[in-house]
């Protein structure tokens, strides 16, 4: 290594997480509160995918707007320090989903 050069620092990727579910009922009012709570809880930034639709999932409207339906699969997708802990959270949530 030169004098002049910098040293390479390599930093980690964030750690990751998804989960597919297939939902019980159909993802309303009640069960879009209980994620977008579920999600303030957590640093790692967490969407919802059903079909071509993402949500963020700390947003009620926004949950509801994917208008996921009973027997169709929604993917939860974590990126942060606590995906792991937050992607099963949501996606215990929407499997218990009534």
């Amino acid at each position: 290594m030169s004098a002049n050069s910098e040293p390479s620092v390599r930093t980690a990727p964030e750690p990751t997480a998804e989960i597919s579910v297939v939902l019980p009922a159909d993802l309303h009012a009640r069960p879009a509160g209980r994620i977008a709570q579920a999600a303030a809880r957590f640093t790692s930034d967490l969407l919802l995918q059903y079909g071509e639709r993402s949500a963020n999932a700390a947003g009620v409207l926004a949950v509801m707007g994917l208008g996921a339906t009973a027997g169709r699969t929604v993917t939860v997708r974590a990126q942060g320090p606590d995906a792991q802990a937050a992607a099963a959270a949501l996606a215990e949530i929407l499997a218990t989903a009534t």
